[in-house]
């Protein structure tokens, strides 16, 4: 099967053609045919094959045959969780709809809003927006959805554990009944099952893999470690291995900028990327990273979704998330579109029990490997954890607070085959 055969628009092939792509992914084989019939769909695939082209590509062909009627005020809207993820969704639009008459904006927090308003008085086929800045729209009365044909919610998992659920119903109840729904994730859950039954209608179900696996081509491995050792053996494997383009995951965000300093300071070029950095600065940060010039990127769980950084090779998970499934968000930055690619994980003795749920999800054990030099201490104290980024296990008011920093500090990435 070839894009050739998949009915898109003259444009968008041609489009295709000049990125260098012509075999569709599974998910994007399975799902455009469905998109472009007109129906509902929920899609399940891991992360990495391709699922921003599978609805970007379908929705530009529709759209482009009903643009020219219309009033000027969105016909598309997709929903992300996150800034950098809404970045690469326009890149995606952009570069896949080059020869259409379609206009597209990302609304993001952490920038000046005016601009936005200022692009919202001219033409906007596709929006793609960060939940908390479009009901920042909504309220200062500057976005009309009242002619939105299709809805995309992507990624949609991550806006549930970043407690957008109730930002999500807002949204819903602004747009027309009669409309066209999308929701694409990475992972399957009760919640996202919950979601799915009261948006979607009579759904098409894609899924392409075993619900919460990663990709075949990553090669997983832990290292025992002290915590009070991580620090120095991250630095050792980086040095020992030559490795030059490192993702590191840290559960907070200061402990992301502690340990961006130590690696800086020991020779191991880095920086950190989370909430807390202006956009501008995360941008900065992603490109010099993205063109090799950053050899260390240190970052929390908001970027797990929102990179996409051709033949990554090497993901480490300085600690392993609280939650499972964000374990498969973390490495599917790495192994993406058939590449391989190498996630790295430094235990502690007191996150033996998070590693065992992450082997139980996968379903495989993960081999160990103690570095010499680095051994444990057997006799090594257990350090309580106090950070915890599991939402559907807190009370609804740690919830709502927490939203509501996501949507100041975090609303925001993808574009390509290989997202």
């Amino acid at each position: 099967m070839s894009f050739s055969n998949l009915n898109l628009a003259p444009e968008i092939l041609r489009a295709v053609n000049e990125l260098g792509y012509t075999t569709p992914t599974p998910i994007q084989n399975a799902a455009i045919p469905v998109v472009l019939a007109g129906g509902d769909l929920m899609a399940m695939a891991q992360t990495g094959t391709g699922k921003t082209a599978g609805f970007t590509l379908p929705v530009l062909h529709m759209l482009a045959s009903m643009a020219p009627a219309h009033t000027g005020r969105p016909l598309a809207l997709v929903l992300v969780p996150t800034r950098e993820l809404a970045l690469q969704v326009q890149e995606s639009v952009n570069g896949y709809g080059k020869y259409l008459k379609l206009n597209s904006m990302s609304m993001i927090g952490g920038v000046n809003i005016n601009p936005q308003i200022k692009q919202l008085r001219g033409k906007v086929d596709i929006l793609i927006a960060t939940p908390g800045r479009l009901l920042d729209h909504v309220t200062q009365k500057t976005l009309d959805l009242s002619q939105v044909k299709i809805l995309v919610l992507d990624e949609a998992d991550r806006m549930l554990d970043m407690g957008f659920v109730r930002d999500i119903k807002k949204i819903l109840a602004l747009l027309p009944k009669k409309r066209q729904n999308l929701l694409f994730s990475a992972t399957f859950s009760d919640e996202i099952k919950a979601l799915a039954d009261g948006l979607l209608n009579k759904p098409a179900m894609v899924e392409v893999a075993r619900r919460n696996t990663t990709a075949e081509m990553i090669t997983h491995k832990v290292h025992p470690v002290d915590t009070d050792k991580k620090k120095g053996l991250l630095a050792h494997l980086i040095k020992e291995y030559n490795w030059h383009q490192v993702l590191v995951f840290t559960r907070t965000k200061h402990g992301a900028n502690k340990l961006a300093e130590y690696l800086d300071k020991n020779g191991l070029p880095a920086l950190a990327i989370h909430g807390n950095k202006s956009q501008a600065n995360r941008v900065s940060t992603l490109a010099k990273f993205k063109d090799g010039s950053l050899q260390v990127l240190v970052a929390t769980d908001i970027a797990a979704r929102g990179l996409d950084i051709v033949d990554l090779p090497h993901v480490v998970n300085f600690e392993l998330p609280n939650v499972p499934e964000d374990y498969v968000h973390r490495i599917g930055r790495t192994g993406r579109a058939g590449q391989t690619g190498d996630a790295v994980s430094l235990v502690s003795k007191d996150e033996k029990k998070l590693q065992i749920a992450i082997e139980r999800l996968l379903k495989k054990k993960i081999d160990e490997e103690i570095i010499t030099g680095f051994e444990p201490n057997p006799n090594a104290p257990s350090i309580a954890h106090t950070d915890t980024t599991n939402h559907r296990n807190k009370p609804r008011s740690t919830v709502a607070i927490n939203r509501s920093n996501s949507t100041r500090n975090a609303n925001s990435n993808r574009g390509g085959f290989k997202r």
